[in-house]
């Protein structure tokens, strides 16, 4: 028997930047992205996915360290989503899954970016945070120092090199 769908039931489903739907329940904790129906390739987060998807863990202990949030909390996905999210309005869509024990994420978000092109993105706007927090410092070496740093840094260069070294083909990525 079909189950009605309805919000947090199994049949619930998230509409998406292009248009396209997706069944909540077709979403899994190991997917990264998934080819839809629109001919597109979306990236998927979720609540659970360490910020270390993106950047190596010793950077992911300064932003925790460093960058104060509104609830409290450790700076993790959930603050990079909300990020992307305000950067991107219409180009990303979330769902509050915390009332649904089939599923096991509480939150997750889509994007209308393959999750390389959200890969940079996360990256440009972790780079724009910490030079934001730079420009605070009241040490102008420090600050110049970082500021020459990152115009030589290549977003695309390291995403490629951190993504083959966590070997993103492989659901059982490693920490890098």
């Amino acid at each position: 028997m079909s189950e009605p769908r309805v919000p947090g039931g199994r049949g619930a489903e998230l509409s998406l930047p292009c248009g396209e739907s997706v069944a909540v329940h077709d979403l899994d904790m190991g997917m990264r992205e998934f080819a839809c129906s629109c001919g597109a390739t979306h990236a998927v987060v979720m609540d659970m996915h360490p910020l270390s998807r993106w950047v190596p863990e010793d950077l992911v202990a300064v932003l925790c360290e460093t960058v104060e949030t509104s609830t409290g909390d450790d700076f993790d996905t959930m603050h990079v989503m909300g990020i992307v999210l305000e950067e991107f309005p219409e180009a990303v869509v979330s769902r509050d899954t915390s009332e649904d024990g089939h599923v096991g994420f509480a939150l997750v978000w889509v994007t209308d970016f393959d999750a390389r092109r959200l890969h940079e993105i996360v990256v440009e706007l972790l780079v724009e945070l910490m030079e934001h927090a730079v420009s605070h410092a009241s040490d102008e070496r420090a600050v110049t120092e970082f500021e020459e740093q990152m115009l030589q840094f290549d977003v695309s260069a390291f995403v490629e090199e951190y993504r083959a070294q966590r070997d993103f083909a492989d659901e059982f990525d490693r920490p890098a």
